[in-house]
Order: C-alpha cells, then sequence, then structure tokens
C-alpha cells in the first residue's frame, strides 16, 4: 500500500481506536488490513436521495479512508435498475461496534452472514485464523469478488455462495456469529447452530422505522436472549426485504388532529416499542425544516401521514395515526425506555420483545377501526 494511502488508513484506525471502539487486539488488527483493497473500481457514495459514482480515484479513495459506507453494488448486480444499493462496504465505526459486541476470543469459530466486499471476513481471518473463519453470501457476483480478493490479500477463510437465512448447518456448531445485512427477524436455524453460551450479533430492520443491533446468547439448548442496542443501518437480507403494500384508498382520506409531533417519533426506543405494539405497520421519515415527516401504512393499505404543526391524514379502515399516538401515550408512560432498556428472545416457536427483563414481554396492541 503507498505510503499517502497506508497513513490515511492508519488515520482512521486510530480515529476508531480513539473513540474507545477497538481494543488493543482489534487495533492491532486493522492496522494490517487496509479497506481499499476489497472496494470494487466501480463503487458509489450513498446520499440521501440517491446513489452517485466514485467517477475519479481520488474520490474514491477519499471514501474509503473516511468514516463513511462505500456502496459496492446497485439493483442486485442486474443492468438498468433503478440505482437502488443492494450491497455496501460497511462504516468503519458499525464494523468495529458490531465486533466489539461479538466478543470473539483465541480459538472461536466465527460464521459471517452477508460476505460482500470480503472485508469483514478479513478481519476476523486475521483475529482468529483463517480456518476458524465461515462466511455466506447469496449474491454469486459478490462471492467471486470476495474469493479474488481475500485471497490476493492472503486470507483463505471458508466461503460459501447461497442463503445465509440457513446458516452454515454441515460446518456447525460456532461461538460467534455475525450478519452484516439486516434482518426482520432472527432465523431460529442461526440459534440451534451456535455452542452453548454462543453469541450472535445482527442489525434488525423492523416493520416500524428501526435500525438496532441485537446481541443474543445462546442457552445451550433452542434458544438464544439478549438486549438490544443503538446505531445499526444495514441492507435488508434478500428473503427479508419487506414486500409492497397495497395501493392506498385515497377515496377514504380522512383528517384527524395530530397531538403528537412526529419528530417524537423517531428515537430508536421508541421504534422498537411500537415495532411491537404495532406488528407489520412500516413507518417512513423525512426531516422538514422545523420538524419532521412521517408515513404509516399496513400491508393491507390503510395508511397515515402526518408533519409537525399539521394535522394528519388518515386512510383505509384502520385509524393508524390515532394507533401510532395510543401507543405513544404507553411509551411515554413506561419512562420512555431506550433501545437498550428492551431485550429480544427466540424460540422455536417465534421470537418476543420485552423491557427490562425476558419475564416483561410485550404484546401486540388490538386494532382500532372507525366506527360505521
Amino acid at each position: 500500500m503507498a505510503t499517502a494511502q497506508a497513513g490515511e488508513h492508519a488515520g482512521l484506525v486510530e480515529a476508531l481506536y480513539a473513540r474507545g471502539l477497538l481494543d488493543e487486539t482489534w487495533r492491532a488488527v486493522w492496522h494490517t488490513v487496509p479497506r481499499e483493497p476489497f472496494i470494487p473500481r466501480r463503487a458509489w457514495r450513498q446520499t440521501p436521495t440517491a446513489c452517485e459514482p466514485l467517477t475519479s480515484e481520488a474520490d474514491r479513495l477519499n471514501q474509503i479512508h473516511s468514516d463513511e459506507p462505500v456502496v459496492i453494488q446497485l439493483d442486485d448486480g442486474e443492468p438498468d435498475g433503478p440505482g437502488t444499493a443492494t450491497s455496501s462496504n460497511s462504516q468503519p465505526s458499525m464494523v468495529a461496534r458490531m465486533l466489539r459486541l461479538l466478543s470473539v476470543e483465541d480459538g472461536h469459530r466465527v460464521l459471517e452472514i452477508g460476505t460482500a466486499s470480503g472485508y469483514v471476513a478479513a478481519l476476523l481471518s486475521r483475529r482468529l485464523g483463517d480456518s476458524a473463519v465461515y462466511s455466506v453470501e447469496v449474491d454469486p457476483g459478490l462471492a467471486h469478488h470476495a474469493v479474488a480478493v481475500l485471497r490476493a490479500a492472503g486470507h483463505r477463510p471458508n466461503l460459501a455462495c447461497g442463503d445465509g437465512e440457513q446458516g452454515w448447518p454441515d460446518e456447525a456448531p460456532f461461538d460467534r456469529i455475525i450478519a452484516t445485512c439486516a434482518l426482520r427477524k432472527i432465523p431460529h436455524a442461526l440459534v440451534r447452530q451456535l455452542t452453548p453460551g454462543g453469541v450472535l450479533v445482527a442489525p434488525m430492520a423492523r416493520d416500524f422505522w428501526s435500525g438496532a443491533l441485537v446481541q443474543l446468547t445462546a442457552d445451550g439448548g433452542t434458544e438464544a436472549a439478549g438486549r438490544f442496542w443503538d446505531g445499526a443501518s444495514y441492507m435488508p437480507m434478500r428473503s427479508h426485504r419487506p414486500a409492497d403494500p397495497l395501493p392506498v384508498d385515497r377515496a377514504s382520506h380522512r383528517v384527524a388532529d395530530a397531538r403528537v409531533d412526529p419528530g417524537e417519533l423517531l428515537t430508536l426506543g421508541f421504534a422498537v416499542y411500537a415495532g411491537t405494539r404495532l406488528p407489520a405497520v412500516r413507518m417512513w421519515h423525512a426531516d422538514r425544516d422545523g420538524g419532521a415527516e412521517v408515513w404509516l401504512q399496513d400491508p393491507d393499505g390503510c395508511a397515515a401521514s402526518a408533519a409537525t404543526g399539521e394535522a394528519a391524514h388518515e386512510y383505509g379502515v384502520r385509524n393508524l395515526w390515532q394507533e401510532v399516538e395510543r401507543v405513544h401515550e404507553e411509551y411515554l408512560a413506561l419512562g420512555s425506555p431506550g433501545a437498550h432498556d428492551f431485550g429480544l428472545t427466540v424460540t422455536a416457536h417465534g421470537q418476543r420483545v420485552w423491557l427490562h427483563h425476558p419475564g416483561r414481554i410485550i404484546e401486540p396492541a388490538p386494532v382500532h377501526r372507525p366506527r360505521p
């Protein structure tokens, strides 16, 4: 690696260390694994509205040596698509945070779900040795890229092309499992592939506005449980992408008072709670001058929207905005708990979100519909 690039890489690593995201062992590992060789020549920068191509080598290197993600695939690799990011080399600080939660130790065997660029597999290989690292990638093009760049960098972890939702049962059990794609729910197959006391770390992309990490510990049987943590923006696993909802019935439009500022719905703690109380309800948001605007929709086409300082609008047979306000009142009455106050238990029969301890399970709220 050229001297200038080496200096930029070292600066990024030291910045992560200064933030407390790397311990001494990981600090040494990161210094020996530069990010640049894992990024394809064709790459993009994600902006709020589009993916911008990194057209010059200087632009590409600036993005690589920043604490920002680098998009490495659009539209699942299909030509002439809308330009939607479908794979990236993740934000370095997010990678460091997830590896810290993974708590790997010498001798551990680790399964990664989502090889993508191969960078996380390289970090794990340097830390644990090639033979201890297993990584699964669903996209054949990305899997081929990862094999090539890992070998060129001197790493030969165990790689497979397949659906990571199933894990790698033939090589189980694993001491640690890390997903570098977002999951709508934790596949029980992954829990079954953990050793007793094994740890799984994954970002969640639930229906409601989300972005939490979850850290689960296996009980040695069929269950795993643990808490949510802040901050995790990852692209969803392909098989976990949400289905398109039905069209909204615009003819059913009605106006409702908005007693809650939409901006108050955008905390991660509320997102975890509301996503549990209102299953299958999705929320999107956008910043506005002096506030926020949100949109809500369920799979049947019921919808609502509201913006700071304005009335709410509802569509369909559910009063979605009123339901969200009711759930927000509950959340305030609970003391506005943060994401880490909530936890998740995964069993063979389903998944349960709880508050403070596993016995305090949060149940879905009843659906309220307009009176005839």
